[in-house]
């Protein structure tokens, strides 16, 4: 396929995913109990950091059920401000866990 081609089709994934992304980071964000915004916010940061350090095309990485839920009981008891601390040991956690091998363990 000719570059034109691979740019559009890029795009036109990209933009797919974008509009699929937009009501699930909505209503994780009601689950976790904290403003819509801060869900469409997080999942534009999510999106940076999967296309600029990814290195597998075919992944979509967006926001976890599971995670909300957990996160509910944190932004519950200790207000929305520990939300950022949470997520950025998480991450850390993540980049451990990838640095030692870990995932062929999945």
């Amino acid at each position: 396929p000719t570059r034109q081609k691979e740019v559009m089709t890029a795009l036109t994934a990209g933009l797919a995913v974008s509009l699929a992304m937009v009501p699930e980071a909505v209503s994780f964000s009601f689950v976790a109990g904290v403003s819509p915004l801060v869900g469409l916010w997080t999942t534009v940061v999510l999106g940076f950091f999967a296309a600029a350090f990814g290195d597998r095309a075919g992944i979509c990485s967006s926001a976890s059920g599971a995670c909300s839920v957990v996160v509910a009981a944190l932004c519950a008891s200790h207000g929305p401000g520990y939300l950022a601390g949470c997520a950025a040991l998480a991450g850390i956690l993540q980049i451990f866990a990838g640095s030692a091998g870990m995932g062929k363990l999945i």
